[in-house]
């Protein structure tokens, strides 16, 4: 049985979580919401065993995040935050099953908290952030079984994998990596074991509610991938590789290939090889099904985890501080870098600057502003016909906005048909007067179900960010073309 070579470096790893933990606090509370996080604030409030887009874990953390802290920015954060400490403590943890003595064990909690896909998952409450989270504990227990060859750790992976499950469905694909990577590489020792199937069992068992959810409403997060994929898939293979480079970091990038080489080359260490061997096959994967280049990332995360060692010792070998120095250089530059780029470090009247690299940026800016908009405009519905009138969002960042803005302008509770929101209360027949639209960009096809429209306003942030609902049409209609019980069918959205 091989054994981590050393203890773990408990303190300073536990020092860094902390401190990423005290940067995330201090800047939770700028910019505002997310849109997804506007979307996840309602799901909150409507509690169930899945939506159509998503299982229930997220929103379920949200509504006790905010129960407790409050229904801010930083309030709805403080989960994600601790799940990114964490998070960090964990990437520790794998660089030690690899063998790797205190100081690389401090290294590889460094790399992680300073990454910039850490960081910007960090920042927001996601599914992306505890899916992370859910990746680097399964890719912890995966080597703790092939490091022993214990197939007791199949039970734990289980329960892992069970509750991941319950947060995005992503996880099959790391673990259906590495299942094809052992089978190639070996040791196919830990597969002939009955607690495989155990943990299997127990893994279908904690995901089975959200499963029998999803069977029961014909498997609409299928519909949804297959939209992501069909809209997004060129895009997302034309910018898979550059962008595997750049949301880690290009700093991390020698880290992780030696961390690849590491894994599997070093005859000490054969029994890590089908670690290595899981990131292509998922990138291999992710490509063929045109998903997103972070489906992916989790993995490098491991790499680098692999690659500290090493790192430590070609700085140990130099004559002089040279690579010390140059190591400490290329922490801090990757800390400057991905903060920049991921963090609301600079004025919001600024962002258009790093919205090509990370449109999430802008994503948290305006809707307070959209809200504002959508108010003058209701303020042209005649007073006598407002009580009939309705708000129709487009999406569910837009619906989320005016859920949670709103009410300070006196509007109503807003509908849509984007995701979950379909399935939510929708106008009674009742509400038959006029319907204003809030599009992102005006559509023929979409305003055919409605009468008379004409565009009345157009959202403006104020501070010129290119972000998605910059320009947004506010259209104004005298009513719809059928009743909204008749209607509503058509206007879901999955994507």
């Amino acid at each position: 049985m091989n054994r981590p070579g050393v203890g773990f470096a408990a303190r300073p790893v536990a020092g860094i979580a902390l401190a990423l933990a005290a940067v995330l606090t201090a800047l939770s509370g700028r910019y505002g919401f997310h849109r997804d996080e506007l979307y996840f604030l309602v799901a909150a409030e409507h509690l169930a065993w899945g939506y159509i887009d998503q299982p229930p874990l997220t929103p379920l953390l949200v509504r006790i995040s905010t129960d407790i802290f409050g229904s801010t920015p930083m309030g709805l954060r403080v989960i994600s935050t601790i799940t990114s400490a964490l998070t960090v403590v964990v990437v520790a943890l794998i660089a030690r099953e690899f063998g790797a003595e205190r100081r690389a064990q401090i290294l590889a909690a460094g790399c992680a908290a300073v990454s910039g896909f850490l960081m910007g998952v960090g920042h927001l409450a996601s599914t992306a952030t505890y899916d992370l989270l859910a990746w680097m504990v399964i890719a912890w227990l995966a080597i703790k079984l092939l490091r022993t060859g214990d197939g007791r750790w199949w039970l734990a992976l289980g329960i892992a994998a069970g509750i991941a499950l319950e947060n995005k469905y992503l996880v099959v694909l790391p673990l259906g990596a590495l299942l094809i990577a052992v089978l190639i590489t070996g040791p196919r020792a830990v597969l002939r074991s009955w607690w495989l199937l155990a943990g299997v069992l127990v893994a279908c068992l904690i995901a089975a509610p959200n499963l029998l959810w999803q069977a029961s409403h014909d498997w609409p997060q299928l519909t949804v991938a297959g939209g992501i994929s069909e809209d997004d898939g060129t895009e997302n293979r034309v910018m898979f590789i550059p962008l595997q480079l750049l949301q880690l970091s290009p700093f991390l990038v020698p880290l992780w290939i030696a961390g690849f080489v590491r894994l599997w080359r070093s005859p000490t260490l054969r029994w890590a090889r089908p670690v290595a061997l899981a990131y292509p096959v998922l990138c291999v994967v992710v490509l063929a099904l045109g998903g997103k280049s972070y489906y992916a990332l989790p993995l490098l995360l491991v790499l680098v985890a692999a690659g500290c060692q090493p790192t430590i010792d070609w700085a140990a070998a130099g004559r002089t501080a040279a690579r010390r120095t140059g190591l400490a250089v290329g922490l801090v530059l990757t800390a400057l870098t991905s903060a920049l780029f991921t963090l609301p470090v600079l004025p919001a009247s600024a962002v258009n600057f790093v919205i090509p690299v990370n449109k999430e940026q802008g994503e948290q800016i305006g809707w307070p502003e959209l809200a504002a908009s959508v108010a003058q405009a209701w303020q042209q519905i005649p007073e006598a016909q407002r009580a009939r009138a309705v708000i129709f969002a487009g999406n569910y960042g837009e619906a989320g906005a005016l859920t949670k803005y709103g009410p300070a302008y006196g509007l109503p509770a807003p509908y849509s048909g984007h995701m979950s929101f379909h399935d939510w209360p929708h106008p009674a027949d009742m509400q038959d007067g006029p319907v204003l639209l809030v599009e992102q960009q005006r559509s023929p096809g979409y305003e055919n179900h409605f009468t008379n429209c004409t565009q009345v306003g157009t959202v403006d942030n104020g501070i010129s960010i290119d972000n998605e609902e910059q320009g947004t049409a506010l259209v104004l209609c005298s009513g719809t073309t059928a009743p909204w019980s008749q209607l509503w069918p058509s206007l879901r959205r999955y994507y």
